[in-house]
C-alpha cells in the first residue's frame, strides 16, 4: 500500500519554439498540445494530468504547458503572458525550457520572477541531438551562469532523451496532497477545445507570414453520434484578404486544411468524423480585450 500522496503542479515555460509543447506531450504520454516549427503556437496555459506510484508513494503530476514568453504587442499577448504568471504563481516545481540555440533575453517580470522565487526551477536544455558535445558544454556553462545553483538537464523532448530525470527532480520537490483531480482526468481541457487546437494547428502548418498568427477556431457545434462525431467550427481572421488566402482557390486551401485536421480529429477522438469549417471576418480581434473573452483568453 501507499506510504502517503503527493501532488502538485509544474510549469512549464520559456520563450517561443524551444520545444515545451513537445516536451509537455512527451511527459504526459499524449499529445496534448498542439506543435509546430512556427514560434507562439500555444495560445492557452493547456494542464495534463499524470498519475502513478513512486518508491511507495502515490503522486499526481499536473503539467502546465504555457505559452512563450515574449514582450506583448496585442492585447492577446498580454492574455498569453497572465497565463504564464498565473501557472509561476501556483507551481510547486518550474521547468524552466531553452534549448541550445537559445540565449537569456531579459524580460522584467521573468527576471523578477527568477531572482526572487523560492519555487524549486529545473533548466531544461533541449534539442541536445542537434549540436556537438563541445557545444553542448559550452550551452551548460552559459545556462549555469543564468541560473546559478539550478540542475540543468540537457534533454531531447523530440528523441525523449534523458526525460527519466525530469521525473526524478519533480517528484523529489512534490509536496504531500491529496490529488486536485480525479484520477481518471488527462486535461482540464473540453473536447471542443482540443478540437479547435487541431484546426488551428493545421493552419499553422499551411499557411506562411502573419496568416497563422491572425487566425482563430472556435468550434460551434460538437455532436458526438453513435457512429460519428459532427463538428462545426468557425475560423476568423482580421481582414477580407486573410480570410480569401484562407479559403484559397477554389477553396482548395481550406479543403487541405479540412482533410488534415478530419485525420488527426479521427485519431485523437477514436471514431469518424464529419467536419465543417467557416471562415470569418473579426476586424482586429487581437487587440479587442471583449473578443479575446468570448474566445476563451481569460486566465481567471
Amino acid at each position: 500500500m501507499a506510504q502517503q500522496h503527493k501532488a502538485g503542479f509544474i510549469s512549464i515555460i520559456g520563450k517561443p519554439n524551444v520545444g515545451k509543447s513537445t516536451l509537455m506531450n512527451a511527459l504526459v504520454g499524449e499529445r496534448l498540445s498542439i506543435v509546430s516549427s512556427k514560434a507562439q503556437t500555444t495560445r492557452h496555459r493547456i494542464l495534463g494530468m499524470l498519475n502513478g506510484e513512486y518508491q511507495g508513494d502515490e503522486y499526481q503530476i499536473i503539467y502546465s504547458d504555457t505559452p512563450g514568453v515574449l514582450m506583448p504587442k496585442y492585447e492577446l499577448h498580454k492574455s498569453m503572458m497572465a497565463f504564464v504568471k498565473n501557472s509561476l504563481e501556483d507551481a510547486d516545481v518550474v521547468l524552466y525550457v531553452t534549448d541550445v540555440f537559445d540565449t537569456y533575453e531579459d524580460l522584467e517580470f521573468l527576471t523578477n520572477w527568477k531572482d526572487h522565487t523560492a519555487t524549486p526551477i529545473v533548466v531544461l536544455l533541449n534539442k541536445i541531438d542537434l549540436v556537438t558535445e563541445e557545444k553542448l558544454q559550452a550551452c551548460m556553462e552559459y545556462w549555469q551562469g543564468i541560473f546559478p545553483g539550478k540542475p540543468i538537464l540537457p534533454i531531447s523532448a523530440q528523441e525523449h532523451v534523458h526525460l527519466d530525470q525530469i521525473f526524478k527532480h519533480i517528484v523529489e520537490n512534490l509536496p504531500v496532497h491529496p490529488p486536485f483531480f480525479d484520477k481518471d482526468e488527462l486535461t482540464d481541457k473540453t473536447e471542443r477545445f482540443f478540437a479547435a487546437e487541431i484546426i488551428r494547428e493545421k493552419i499553422f502548418l499551411n499557411y506562411k507570414k502573419e496568416i497563422p498568427y491572425s487566425c482563430e477556431v472556435v468550434v460551434t457545434s460538437f455532436k458526438d453520434e453513435p457512429t460519428i462525431l459532427r463538428i462545426a467550427s468557425e475560423i476568423y481572421v482580421e481582414r477580407v484578404s486573410q480570410r480569401a488566402i484562407i479559403i484559397g482557390h477554389k477553396g482548395e486551401s481550406i479543403k487541405k486544411v479540412g482533410i488534415q485536421a478530419r485525420a488527426d480529429l479521427e485519431a485523437f477522438f477514436g471514431k469518424k468524423v464529419f467536419l465543417e469549417q467557416f471562415v470569418k471576418v473579426e476586424p482586429d480581434w487581437r487587440a479587442k480585450a471583449d473578443k479575446l473573452r468570448s474566445f476563451g483568453y481569460s486566465p481567471d
